[in-house]
């Protein structure tokens, strides 16, 4: 009986994913590693499939950001995988990301997040068929900030990111390849301050800004110092209007893009918040089909 039992859990964890969602283990350093798997429905393996990483936010878990996000209907729409990593924390539920100046247990025990990037992305290779070139990036708030590091030091590995709520978490980047960067941010984000700052949250945390973020990473992809503007007016009536800046002519054609929402919180464009004092949503904007058309446009070069 024992055999067959962990004959059943190694068939599990090594044969090939269908549609579906599925949880994955793995073990990094000394640390026991989790994540979920979103597997559209369309795909059936023939061919190489984009992924996309979404990181949850600090405090938060996988469960709550597939929920927070709605990023699985997203991918049976355009026929992507969505993976959701899970940090670490003394409660099972209440986990977060070492991105640098944030956040909370895995930021003060050293977790290496990019070490469990690393593995999780040779883990999926066994059981999808991932295209290479087309992973991508996205996460809200601590989930944002371990995009950006990411980004950073994971250039190799991510073609784009898209960071919600959240700006980089160290003082510079050096990626060692272009990587096209579209960041959303509510200008009236009491927990993450567009300006920067130690916001209502938790953690603690002096956040830079988002123009910090902004400018090293337009300075880091050779792009272009003025932007082009274009402008989202309130055709929802939610009392919400959108600023699009978009810095183009990066080397290998990479891009910075920042979708700025006057009237908006700590929260993701297009989807209700799950929770109110989080600030108000827009839906004027949303942030899964405009990162999706951004991450289409840049495969890694």
């Amino acid at each position: 009986m024992f055999s067959m039992l962990m004959l059943t859990l190694a068939l599990t964890q090594t044969d090939n994913l269908g549609p579906g969602d599925h949880t994955r283990t793995l073990t990094v350093g000394d640390l026991k590693r989790i994540y979920l798997v979103h597997v559209p429905k369309s795909y059936d393996g023939s061919k190489p499939t984009p992924m996309v990483l979404a990181f949850h936010g600090g405090g938060s878990n996988p469960q709550q950001m597939i929920r927070f996000c709605g990023l699985n209907d997203t991918a049976d729409k355009h026929g992507f995988i969505v993976v959701y990593p899970s940090g670490t924390g003394r409660l099972e539920k209440v986990l977060t990301f070492n991105g640098g100046n944030c956040c909370g247990y895995a930021m003060t025990n050293k977790i290496d997040d990019v070490a469990f990037t690393k593995a999780l992305l040779d883990d999926l290779a066994k059981v999808v068929k991932v295209d290479a070139k087309r992973v991508y990036t996205t996460g809200m708030s601590n989930g944002a900030i371990m995009s950006y590091r990411l980004a950073s030091e994971l250039s190799d590995r991510i073609a784009a990111i898209a960071p919600v709520g959240g700006p980089m978490g160290t003082e510079t980047c050096s990626p060692k390849r272009p990587v096209s960067v579209i960041h959303f941010h509510g200008m009236n984000d009491e927990h993450a301050p567009f300006k920067g700052g130690k916001g209502k949250g938790d953690s603690g945390t002096d956040f830079y800004s988002v123009d910090h973020s902004i400018k090293a990473w337009v300075n880091a992809n050779g792009c272009k110092d003025e932007p082009v503007t274009t402008n989202i007016a309130d055709k929802a009536k939610d009392g919400t209007t959108a600023t699009i800046k978009t810095y183009g002519g990066g080397k290998d054609g990479a891009e910075v893009v920042l979708v700025a929402i006057d009237g908006a919180g700590h929260t993701w464009p297009g989807r209700e918040p799950l929770l109110k004092y989080l600030g108000k949503s827009t839906k004027n904007v949303s942030a899964n089909e405009l990162m999706w058309e951004f991450f289409k446009k840049h495969p890694m070069r």
